[in-house]
Formats: C-alpha cells, sequence, structure tokens
C-alpha cells in the first residue's frame, strides 16, 4: 500500500504573527510584504528538504479566494475579504484529512480544534520553527558532505 500524500496547511499570518522577527517585518507596513516572502521562502526551504507538500493560507484582498502555484513550490491560498484564512484552512483540512495525512501549523485555538475533529494534525507555529530550523540543519550537512559551498 502507498503511503498517503502528506500536506502541511500553514496559517500564514497566524505564523507570522508568532514568530518575533516576521512579526517586526508585518508591523512595519512598507515592509508588510517582506514578513509573507520571508515565511514562503522559510516554507519553500522546508518543502525541499522533507518532500512534504506546503500549503501557505493569508487573508487576501480580492473578491473572492484564489490560489497561485509555484513551479514545483509551495500552494498559495488567498481568502477573500468575507472568508477569513482560518476558515480556508480549516476546510482545506476537513476535505482532504480522509485521503492525505494534513498537518496544520496555526497559533489558533479554534483552528487547532477544527482541524483536529476533521482527522488532520496540528502544530504550534513554534513546532514548525523547530521543523523547519531542523531541516535547515539537513541541508547544511548535506552541502557540506557534497562539498559545496
Amino acid at each position: 500500500m502507498e503511503p498517503r500524500p502528506s500536506y502541511l496547511i500553514v496559517d500564514g499570518h497566524s505564523v507570522i504573527h508568532a514568530w518575533p522577527e516576521l512579526r517586526k517585518l508585518h508591523v512595519a507596513s512598507a515592509k508588510r510584504h517582506l514578513a509573507r516572502e520571508e515565511l514562503l521562502k522559510r516554507m519553500r526551504r522546508l518543502q525541499d528538504v522533507t518532500g512534504e507538500r506546503v500549503v501557505v493560507v493569508l487573508d487576501g484582498t480580492g473578491s473572492h479566494v484564489s490560489e497561485e502555484r509555484e513551479a514545483a513550490g509551495v500552494q498559495i491560498f488567498y481568502a477573500d475579504p468575507g472568508t477569513t484564512a482560518d476558515t480556508v484552512v480549516e476546510r482545506l483540512a476537513a476535505r482532504h484529512a480522509a485521503t492525505h495525512r494534513i498537518r496544520v501549523a496555526s497559533a489558533d485555538g479554534m483552528v487547532r480544534d477544527s482541524v483536529m475533529a476533521s482527522g488532520a494534525e496540528w502544530m504550534s507555529p513554534d513546532g514548525l520553527r523547530s521543523e523547519c530550523e531542523r531541516s535547515d540543519g539537513e541541508l547544511r550537512t548535506w552541502i557540506k558532505r557534497s562539498g559545496a559551498s
């Protein structure tokens, strides 16, 4: 039996507000986009090292929920003004937890309860940070062993 595909759904702004270095960028409106870009950069590295597919959900400003797919990269959903990112996260987890391994990173307790009730796993932003640090360490080790500088 093949293992179920694994997805990590990241409640983007929840993580941005939980990680001090990203929160600092986010509160300065002129640098707000840098917080999102740094989060996405870290999620790309995590996906590249672990092979787990990463989906980042952010609050958006468009008239409907939209999606971006980077070539072989992170999938990004933007919630519309009438739908919160939390709702999109919860819907994705509920829709796919029966057929995929779904993990959700969020600081929101209601999101945690909802996704766990749907059969998905939950992790805190601190847990996500630890996974990012671990995967960055694995990447550095691989680079050293391969002789790249």
